[in-house]
């Protein structure tokens, strides 16, 4: 029996009302799906809507017209099936990796004595088991990335958006978060929406590779299916001719629309 969709958006147009009343479109009719146990990624220019895809399968934001389901049933209200692993961190200041990774599970009435266990296992998981009793302030940038990850993983979702989670870390705690979260996705191959700018991360990771055009009016405007071997290695698999061959190939059609928002941002700040 075929698994149902676990995200699918059709004909999605999304758009805000502005200070002067006028409605600005950012994304139109968007059509996307994402099979159970399947992993996406989107790339486009920078403002071009990508996020905004993501907070609509989050429930966050409701389209003006199309259709959003989850596991082929209609999104009413927040997506309880989805984990959300922002750009920012998310923890809090105040609390203990351990306290940080086991308060989803306390909020929805688990035992703290239950939630604390699974939350070092987690934090095991993610390389952090003696780090438990560390502060936010006293990890590195690529620690606090490892236990928001497992802050959203221990809550077991059956789909993981992630929205540019490594932009902020250098070259090589990327690769290493990268190959972290590929292991972690193995062994559970949740349904992913990966939002990224880094074209090269998207199809090292990703099935498939989304694009998306410059906005405003943003649409997809290419979808392909990366059929490079697994279990792959971040800095591996970016020597291969044939990661060569696809970043030519998609890159060929992102460059315009890079270019193109790139173009009325300078625009719009010379206004």
């Amino acid at each position: 029996m075929a698994q149902p969709t676990a995200v699918a958006l059709g004909d999605a147009t999304v758009g805000f009302r502005l200070a002067d009343g006028r409605v600005y479109t950012a994304v139109e009719k968007a059509n996307l799906s994402v099979a159970h146990g399947e992993f996406v990624a989107i790339v486009g220019p920078t403002g071009c809507g990508k996020s905004t895809l993501l907070n609509v399968a989050a429930g966050l934001l409701k389209p003006v017209s199309g259709a959003v389901r989850i596991f082929d049933k209609p999104l009413a209200g927040l997506n309880r099936d989805a984990g959300y692993l922002f750009q920012a961190d998310a923890l809090f200041p105040w609390k203990t990796a351990i306290d940080n990774v086991a308060i989803g599970l306390e909020i929805k009435g688990t035992p703290r004595a239950a939630a604390l266990e699974r939350a070092q296992k987690w934090l095991t998981s993610v390389g952090l088991g003696a780090f438990a009793n560390r502060y936010p302030h006293m990890l590195s940038g690529g620690q606090r990335k490892r236990v928001g990850l497992a802050q959203v993983l221990i809550r077991d979702p059956k789909i993981l958006l992630m929205d540019e989670p490594f932009g902020p870390l250098d070259a090589q705690t990327r690769q290493i978060m990268g190959n972290l979260l590929l292991e972690l996705w193995t062994a559970d191959r949740k349904a992913v929406l990966f939002v990224t700018h880094d074209l090269e991360e998207a199809i090292a990771l990703a099935d498939r590779v989304v694009i998306m055009s410059a906005g405003p009016g943003a649409r997809i405007i290419g979808d392909w299916r990366i059929a490079l071997p697994r279990p792959r290695d971040i800095s591996e698999i970016r020597m291969e001719k044939d990661f060569h061959a696809l970043h030519r190939e998609i890159w060929g059609v992102l460059k315009d629309e890079v270019m193109k928002g790139y173009a009325q941002t300078s625009q719009a700040g010379a206004a």
